[in-house]
């Protein structure tokens, strides 16, 4: 059997690692959704979260209403181009217009304490294949 040579070999290697890229880029989509955040006040500190959790306003946390539980997702305030990443471990808002509540950590991280509401815009990663 003839050796193969190393320039065909190369070519190769580099066409089956774009393939890899490709293929493993394609896997998941991002999604972005544009609405209104709001944080969680000081009596939720403590209390059980939809998924089973212990609230804490010192965690980098967050409700949404369908996004599974263990998701993380970056938030972005559309003011200021402050951005924090967080975990979905509760259900909600339940507020028209709203789309996501945050821990209070979250929300100083993005400068809306003061405000108490910011438009922001959420990303995070869709698996191919899921809804």
């Amino acid at each position: 059997m003839k050796p193969i040579p190393s320039r065909i070999y190369r070519s190769r290697l580099l066409l089956l690692v774009t393939l890899l890229l490709v293929v493993t880029a394609s896997c998941s989509r991002k999604i972005v959704e544009k609405g209104k955040a709001s944080y969680y006040g000081d009596s939720f500190d403590g209390k059980r979260t939809a998924s089973g959790e212990t609230f804490r306003q010192r965690g980098l946390t967050a409700a949404h209403k369908s996004l599974p539980f263990g998701t993380r997702v970056t938030v972005t305030n559309v003011a200021n181009g402050k951005s924090v990443k967080v975990r979905i471990n509760d259900r909600g808002p339940f507020v028209a217009g709203r789309i996501i509540d945050l821990s209070q950590k979250a929300a100083s991280k993005i400068g809306m304490l003061n405000t108490g509401v910011a438009n922001v815009e959420v990303k995070y990663k869709k698996k191919k294949g899921k809804k």
